[in-house]
Order: structure tokens, then C-alpha cells, then sequence
């Protein structure tokens, strides 16, 4: 009585040299034919491809791209994956790597140097075509250096090495388009509660706000940008201090949408209309935020997706040999709601 073995009864995988085999050529040759090489004879191209049509063969597409240097493989290193910034931008990237059929890797390093190291080798470990580093703020972040085998683009965050790729939020600019949104409006005694001078994102946005009201003719009403920190405690006692100073301000461009939602609370408490005697206007156009305020809150939205695409663009095209070094600012959009104009 003979033994039947499980396995003798699968079908063995078919083989690039079965291919061949068939087809009468190399190996080699059959590789070239199947990848589209242009030096393979149309007719020996005919033959591999028939015999791989007859075998049914499956190329290992893995296998191919290892062959071909590539794995179509990138990885995302985020440095705040509990922050609401890095969220979208990891989305806006991961949708374009999937129009481009390629696989991601996500590591959180929680903005620890050690930390990402680790992720970094993990990452370089698994054959990655290339990365993107996204940072925690806008401030500008150490290189992870010249000699990495593979392109990398700074995202949020740009490389202090200016000779990285970096794709940014323009915050100088919403800066400005917030200002030019309230003066369209009618008004004309702007006062600029921002969040934690430490960071660029404050610095750049009152900075934009500035130069809109110099090009305007217009002095910032209560004679200072009111820093303070990212909070609606900040945002209440800015505006206190801010009304006491300039009761007759007409409106109030918030750092973020978080110190506008405390601003909002003051003028309330104040009885002060918004927006009929009083515009407000936040920053990041926070959905839980803005859709929860009375009136909804206008704010500037960052366009986080769209930059986490253009950094997948720079990453792709650096791949494909057409890398692009230099600091991109991605333009941002003002969504208009309730607090700065009635019926909004």
C-alpha cells in the first residue's frame, strides 16, 4: 500500500523558469520580456508572454521590485500621532501613496530623539523606498542627515538643512488672508490675540496679520499682539485686557480656534455681539471647535490634507530620480462662518 503525502496532491507554484522553459529562452531573457525591457525581440516577448499566459504564472511582484531596487514600500514617522495636526496630514499622504498603489509603514516616534532613531533603522530595516518625517509644529527640525539610502521629505515640520525637501503650512500667509477676510468685512480696529510666542506658528501668523494691516493703513487696535498660549483660559484673559484697553475694537484674529472660543466667551459674558459689534476669527479650522461655537466660528483652515499629498508628490518624484530640495509653503483658505459675518 502506498503512503499519500498532503502535499503531493498541491499544485507546485509555477516558476519564471518554467516560463522559460517553455518559451525556449533564459531566465533572464524571460524576466526582460515580462518587465517590459526594451532590449527583448517583439517576437521573443510574443513567446514569454504566451507561455506565462498558458502557465498562468503570477509574477511575485515583491520579488520584482526588490530586483529592481524598489519594494514599493514608504514609510511615515510622526512625531504627535495624538495631535490633531498630524492626523490629516498622514491621511492626505497615505491616500496619495494608495492612488499609487504603494504600501506604508506608520511609526510614532512622540517627539523622542531616541525614539526615532529606533523607528528610523526599523524602518530603513524593512527596505523602504523612502520617508516622510512629520513634525509636531511648524519649528523647524534637525536633518536626519545627508547619507540615508533613501529620499526623505520633511512634512509640517521643515529640515534646518536647507538642502532637504520641506513641505509647510504658509502661516505668514493665512496670517495675512485673516486680516484681508476682516477688513472685506468693514472692519477697521483689529486686535490679535496669539498663542505661545515659542513657537513659529505664532510668530509667522501675527507677522502675516502685521503686513496686512500696514498695507491696509491700519494700526493693530490695542497697540501689541496679546501672546500668551493655546488656550481658552489664554483667549478670556487676552480679551479682558484687550476691551479694557481698546473698547472700541471691531475684531479679534485668534491664534487658534481653541483662544477664539475663549475670546468668544468674554464678549458674550460682556454682552457684546458677535459678529455685529465684534468679528472673531480662529486659526486650523478645528471641526469640534468651530461648528460648536454661537455663532460658528470663521476660522483659517491649514489645508493639512492637501499638504500631506504634495509631500507624497515630492516623495514619489524623488523616487522616480526627480528629487526637489528646498522649503515649499502650501497656501491655506479661509472657511467663512457666523462670527464674522451675519447669516453665514
Amino acid at each position: 500500500m502506498t503512503e499519500t503525502h498532503s502535499t503531493a496532491s498541491r499544485p507546485r507554484a509555477v516558476t519564471l523558469r518554467d516560463v522559460a522553459l517553455l518559451s525556449g529562452v533564459s531566465v533572464a531573457t524571460a524576466s526582460k520580456a515580462l518587465n517590459g525591457r526594451a532590449n527583448v525581440h517583439p517576437e521573443t516577448r510574443r513567446r514569454v508572454i504566451e507561455a506565462a499566459e498558458r502557465l498562468s504564472f503570477t509574477p511575485n511582484t515583491l520579488a520584482q521590485a526588490m530586483l529592481a531596487g524598489q519594494t514599493s514600500t514608504v514609510g511615515l514617522l510622526a512625531n504627535d500621532l495624538e495631535g490633531r495636526f498630524s492626523l490629516p496630514i498622514l491621511m492626505g499622504a497615505e491616500d496619495a501613496f494608495g492612488a499609487g498603489k504603494m504600501s506604508v509603514f506608520l511609526c510614532d516616534a512622540r517627539d523622542d530623539a531616541i525614539r526615532e532613531q529606533y523607528h528610523l533603522k526599523a524602518l530603513l530595516g524593512r527596505r523602504v523606498d523612502g520617508l516622510i518625517v512629520v513634525g509636531s509644529n511648524t519649528d523647524p527640525r534637525p536633518s536626519l542627515g545627508r547619507e540615508l539610502p533613501v529620499p526623505v521629505v520633511y512634512a509640517y515640520a521643515p529640515s534646518t538643512d536647507e538642502r532637504d525637501s520641506s513641505v509647510v503650512p504658509d502661516n505668514v500667509g493665512a496670517g495675512t488672508l485673516a486680516v484681508e477676510h476682516l477688513i472685506a468685512t468693514g472692519r477697521q480696529r483689529i486686535g490679535h490675540v496669539a498663542g505661545d510666542v515659542r513657537f513659529a506658528a505664532a510668530r509667522d501668523r501675527a507677522r502675516g496679520a502685521l503686513s496686512a494691516l500696514t498695507d491696509a493703513g491700519l494700526e493693530l487696535a490695542g497697540g501689541q499682539v496679546r501672546f500668551g498660549s493655546w488656550s481658552e483660559a489664554w483667549g478670556r484673559a487676552a480679551t479682558d485686557a484687550l476691551l479694557d484697553k481698546a473698547p472700541d475694537v471691531d475684531a479679534i484674529l485668534c491664534g487658534s480656534d481653541q483662544i477664539a472660543r475663549g475670546v468668544m466667551d468674554v464678549l458674550r459674558d460682556r454682552g457684546v455681539d458677535v459678529p455685529s459689534q465684534v468679528a472673531v476669527m480662529g486659526f486650523d479650522n478645528w471641526e469640534v471647535l468651530t461648528s460648536g461655537a454661537r455663532p460658528q466660528l470663521t476660522s483659517l483652515d491649514m489645508n493639512f490634507e492637501i499638504l500631506g499629498r504634495r509631500a507624497a508628490q515630492r516623495m514619489f518624484d524623488a523616487i522616480g530620480g526627480n528629487p526637489t530640495v528646498g522649503v515649499e509653503t502650501m497656501p491655506c483658505h479661509v472657511v467663512v462662518r457666523g462670527s464674522t459675518v451675519l447669516g453665514a
